[in-house]
């Protein structure tokens, strides 16, 4: 399985035309892209990078396709997605990808960490719409990539209350990526 492909065909499922997604982690751009395309003129795309090189490579990628325009690329930690976003998008966003780990073909040394990661992953919550998808990649086979994929797990299990899930990895392979799925439930009312 191609995680990164797998990632990309559920989130399609969860875009239209119009619709507000995030891309957490946009390191060369390929789920950036993706999104921008799903979302179209008349959708918004966020997308941070802690790289200003990323954020750069990312640019000129969307310009190249026609998608820039729709887009608001930000060098900063997905950690802050909350306070970028217009408030107006907050409950409304559709989607939002991470693809957790280092930047291809970049300084190995610079990786997401559990803490960004996981005070992203509560943001996303509060942004998300009801019934949107929050799609995590996580890469255990490099320094760091074990800890913060299971600090990912458990925050899963912690806020399973809030989210169905699906999780994806090669069963033959203790390295193999890991790709879930969150939907995120629409919580009960107390009703008198």
């Amino acid at each position: 399985m191609h995680f990164t492909l797998e990632a990309q065909r559920i989130a399609s499922g969860y875009l239209t035309a119009d619709a507000i997604a995030i891309d957490a982690t946009c390191g060369n751009g390929f789920d950036t892209l993706f999104l921008a395309e799903q979302v179209g003129l008349h959708g918004v795309l966020y997308g941070f990078d802690i790289q200003e090189l990323a954020i750069k490579k990312v640019s000129e990628r969307l310009l190249e396709s026609g998608h820039l325009n729709q887009c608001r690329l930000f060098v900063e930690s997905h950690s802050n997605l909350e306070t970028m976003l217009d408030p107006i998008h907050f409950g409304a966003v559709s989607v939002i990808m991470f693809n957790l780990g280092y930047l291809p073909l970049g300084d190995k040394s610079i990786v997401t960490t559990p803490e960004s990661t996981l005070a992203a992953l509560d943001q996303s919550l509060d942004v998300l719409r009801t019934g949107g998808l929050i799609s995590v990649l996580a890469y255990p086979g490099h320094p760091g990539g074990r800890i913060e994929a299971s600090q990912v797990s458990e925050w899963i299990e912690q806020n399973a209350n809030r989210l169905q899930f699906d999780r994806f990895q090669d069963p033959n392979n203790s390295n193999s990526p890991i790709l879930w799925a969150l939907t995120k439930k629409e919580m009960a009312t107390n009703t008198p």
